[in-house]
């Protein structure tokens, strides 16, 4: 049967999952707007708890009158296709290759790391103290689909895998100058990478920065990146390194 009414219970639901960090966490679900992001859940092998789709569509779900299905959507075009689906949290952080995010307050930013850990092959993404939550509806947008594919999960710095090392603004030795051949993937003797990363106005706290292995910087000429361009830059820069021969 078609959902005509704005009024509908799910689709209440679904505004609430949208707009609030707290019955999101309550309730472990998550939206997914647009025919790309949910082809990015199939390809991944995530199944909806449940999909909508504008009637006339040819889409897959249960069918709701295109504008009442706008009226649920967070997109300002409205969609043709949104779902739930179960969050998904990894018990610890692994390696070879983590991030980890801290006091990285902008949803977009979070979101712009999945999608950079991702593409340079990273293992983890680990949320800190202060981490937008990556299942908001700006997050997963901006992870491209990458929300999908890339293990999160919950971390503080002593549980992160590997040598950390933490970026600090024109502190320690350049990104580029020191890693060693034993981070190769899949060598017998390598230790894994963990980089530490915060937000662009206030950076790392001292007590993260003092936990840290290793202390480095990307060289640039003015004061500061945000903190998903960091990450692209860090994590190209180590993948490559630790790319095999």
């Amino acid at each position: 049967m078609m959902i005509t009414s704005s009024h509908n219970q799910k689709l209440k639901e679904i505004r609430k999952l949208r707009q609030r960090r707290r019955w999101r966490e309550r309730a472990g679900q998550f939206v997914a707007e647009g025919e790309d992001l949910l082809i990015s859940a199939d390809a991944s092998g995530w199944v909806a708890i449940e999909r909508y789709v504008a009637a006339g569509s040819g889409l897959v779900g249960v069918e709701v009158e295109p504008s009442v299905l706008a009226s649920a959507s967070g997109l300002s075009s409205g969609t043709r296709a949104l779902a739930v689906y179960e969050e998904r949290w990894a018990p610890a952080p692994v390696g070879p290759l983590c991030v980890y995010l801290h006091g990285v307050h902008d949803p977009g930013n979070v979101g712009a790391v999945l999608r950079s850990a991702q593409a340079f092959g990273a293992s983890c993404v680990a949320l800190g103290p202060g981490t937008a939550d990556p299942y908001c509806p700006k997050a997963v947008r901006a992870s491209m689909g990458a929300i999908f594919s890339v293990p999160l999960s919950r971390a503080d710095p002593d549980s992160l895998p590997g040598e950390k090392i933490a970026l600090v603004a024109h502190a320690g030795e350049p990104l580029s100058g020191r890693w060693r051949s034993d981070f190769v993937f899949g060598s017998q003797n390598a230790i894994g990478l963990t980089v530490m990363i915060g937000a662009e106005r206030d950076g790392l706290p001292d007590e993260v920065v003092a936990s840290a292995d290793q202390v480095a910087h990307i060289p640039i000429q003015t004061d500061s990146l945000n903190a998903a361009m960091a990450a692209a830059i860090a994590l190209y820069e180590l993948s490559r390194r630790m790319a095999p021969e």
